[in-house]
Parts: structure tokens; C-alpha cells; sequence
């Protein structure tokens, strides 16, 4: 069986800045590896339009016409046997799968597709249109989250799937659990405005009723991160500011974590939850849409209240048996459902067959 041919239109598993869309990319391009054969990635061609501009937009559309041939060339050369797409929508549409993989009679998955029809006669008219042509040609839609799956269930064709696939960490086992000994609070998010920022407002709103011993970490680092030293300078040394950290870095920041909290405004999903409970780490959260699927049921805060979340934090912080039995509540959830081998379950027992089908 040839090799499948992988596209992220939104960030390329190769984008030099780290997050938890690249790291998804290329956790898929190591799930879709199979007897030894890696996925191929086939374009680094991003077609984000990030302000809705029709002449961004009608660049990427020529830059992708012009692609598509030489694709289609090589996809014929080199044998593919499938086009996996990772999240199309709105603002980066998928412009190279459907046309390639029509051409070459090969089945078109996607994972993480979305359809906003709200965005239908507005400045990202023209790439809703194209967002939803792909979802369209798709073979299979995989949904990470139940809030995603809604749109793309009521808009189905005819012998198309959807199939739930949790998100996962690219795993086959947990890591050696955190034995913290500090009352420590590991916040890792990306220092831009919009939803990030106002998680770290949040935060800061937060930290202000909590009583007793405890200090907080952060890991990460942005335009914004005046803005976020700003809102953490009233707690001064209790706050410490670990920059951008590679995987190495992290998983010594997760060791000494006793609670991870990230409210998590308008996160898909978030990796950082996944990994932080891998390693034993609770999480304290607001109960959002996304949120709710990586995130243990005890970790989310239903009213999403600043005092809610430090009584939340604080009920970790300092009770040993809670914080024990969360940490547990935490591995398990990961180890049954968002794992490598769960992962690699739910998408070969459809792709196998699917693949099958065209030989």
C-alpha cells in the first residue's frame, strides 16, 4: 500500500513557532504512520486569511491553482493511496485536497473540519465556500470535540462518516508521574490579545483570593507579554516566568506542578490539559465547550467564577488526599482515551477498509 499524502493548511507540522496546532499536525502524521510507512507531507502551503481580505484570499486561491497540478503529477508518481487534511475551516480551507484526490481516485479524509455558515456573506465568504466544499468531499470527517461534530452531522452526504476521534497525545504510554513538592501552579499559554489574554486576565482576577502558601509558573511567551507581566506584577516573587519552553523543558515544569490552571476562553480543546494530566497533573478550568472533552470531570468549574476557580485551586493546593486522588482521576482519563493506541483504534479500523475499497 503506497504512501498517504498529509496537508495542514492552518500550521504545517514544520512551523518553527511551537503550539498545540503543531504539535496535533504531527501527532496525526505519527499516527497515519503504518508498517513503517510515514506520511508524506505534500504542501507547505498556508492559506490563512487572518482579517478576512479578499485580496490575501484571491492570492491564495491562484497560489493553490497553480499547485494543484504538479500534485496531482506527483501523487501519480509516488503512488498515494489517501489525502488526510488537518483542520480546514473558515479562515485556512483545505484549497488542495479535494481538487488532487478527485483527480487521482484516491479517498479524502479530514480531521478537525468545521463549518461556520455565520461567516457566509461576510469577508470570508469566498473561504467558508471552500471550507465547505471540502467538508463536502470528504470521505470521513473525524471530530475532536462534540461542539465541532454539530454543523458537520446536519450537513452529511450521502455515504459520508463522521467519526469521533479524541484528541491524543502521541503516546503509546503515560509518562512517570509528577511528585510535587511546592505548592506550585503551572499556567502555560501563548501571550497574544483576544482569547489568550483574557485567560490570562482570568488568572490574574484569580490568584488574588487565594490564601495561604502557594506560587504560580508560566510557561510560555508572545507579543503580549508586557501585558501578562503587567496583570502578575502585584504578586510579585510568588509569580516566576519560565519563557518558551521546549518538550524537555516542560515536562520538568509539569513534575513540579501540584495544579495546572488554564480557563481555557474559547480553546478548541487544549493540548496542554492533556499533557499536564499525563504527568499527573489536575487541572483547574472553566467547564467550556472543548474544554470538556480533554478535561477531567472534577477539574472544570462549572459557574466560572474567579472565587469558584481559586476554591478550586485551593481545594487541590492543600488538601494531599484530593490532590491524590485528582491526580489519578487525571492519568486515567489520558490513559483510556487519549493515547496513541486508542488514537491509532478508531482511525485504521475506518481507513483500513476505506483504502481497501480503491486498490
Amino acid at each position: 500500500m503506497g504512501p498517504i499524502a498529509f496537508y495542514a493548511p492552518l500550521k504545517s507540522p514544520h512551523h518553527p513557532v511551537p503550539s498545540g496546532e503543531r504539535q496535533m499536525a504531527r501527532n496525526l502524521m505519527q499516527l497515519l504512520t503504518q508498517d513503517g510507512v510515514a506520511p508524506i507531507l505534500v504542501s507547505e502551503l498556508r492559506s490563512f486569511d487572518k482579517r478576512g481580505d479578499a485580496t490575501v484570499q484571491a492570492d491564495l486561491l491562484a497560489q493553490s491553482e497553480a499547485d494543484i497540478s504538479a500534485l496531482i503529477a506527483r501523487g501519480q508518481a509516488e503512488g498515494w493511496t489517501l489525502w488526510a487534511t488537518y483542520h480546514s475551516y473558515y479562515k485556512a480551507p483545505d484549497l488542495l485536497g479535494p481538487a488532487v484526490s478527485a483527480a487521482l481516485n484516491i479517498p479524502y479524509v479530514s480531521f478537525e473540519a468545521t463549518r461556520a455558515s455565520k461567516r457566509l456573506g461576510g469577508p470570508w465568504d469566498v473561504f467558508e465556500k471552500k471550507a465547505q466544499a471540502a467538508c463536502d468531499a470528504a470521505d470521513v470527517l473525524f471530530h475532536f470535540t462534540e461542539r465541532d461534530s454539530v454543523a458537520l452531522r446536519d450537513h452529511l452526504k450521502d455515504g459520508q462518516r463522521l467519526v469521533h476521534l479524541p484528541p491524543f497525545l502521541a503516546q503509546e504510554n503515560l509518562p512517570t508521574p509528577a511528585q510535587p513538592e511546592a505548592p506550585t501552579i503551572l499556567v502555560v499559554g501563548m501571550m497574544r490579545k483576544g482569547d489568550k489574554l483574557a485567560s490570562y486576565r482570568i488568572i490574574a482576577e484569580t490568584l488574588t483570593h487565594l490564601t495561604g502558601d502557594w506560587r504560580v509558573e508560566i510557561a510560555g511567551d508572545g507579543p503580549c507579554r508586557a501585558e501578562v507581566e503587567a496583570l502578575m506584577a502585584p504578586f510579585g516573587e510568588r509569580v516566576q516566568f519560565l519563557g518558551q519552553l521546549n518538550a524537555e523543558g516542560m515536562t520538568v515544569a509539569y513534575s513540579r506542578a501540584r495544579v495546572f490552571f488554564w480557563p481555557g476562553v474559547n480553546e478548541a480543546f487544549g493540548m496542554v490539559y492533556l499533557e499536564a494530566q499525563a504527568h499527573g497533573a489536575p487541572v483547574v478550568a472553566q467547564d467550556r465547550p472543548g474544554v470538556r472533552d480533554v478535561v477531567a470531570t472534577k477539574g472544570l468549574v462549572p459557574d466560572e467564577t474567579s472565587e469558584s476557580l481559586a476554591a478550586a485551586l485551593l481545594a487541590v493546593l492543600n488538601d494531599a488526599e484530593t490532590h491524590t486522588q485528582r491526580a489519578q482521576d487525571a492519568r486515567d482519563l489520558v490513559q483510556n482515551h487519549h493515547l496513541l493506541a486508542a488514537a491509532r483504534r478508531t482511525v485504521w479500523d475506518v481507513l483500513n477498509p476505506l483504502m481497501k475499497e480503491t486498490l
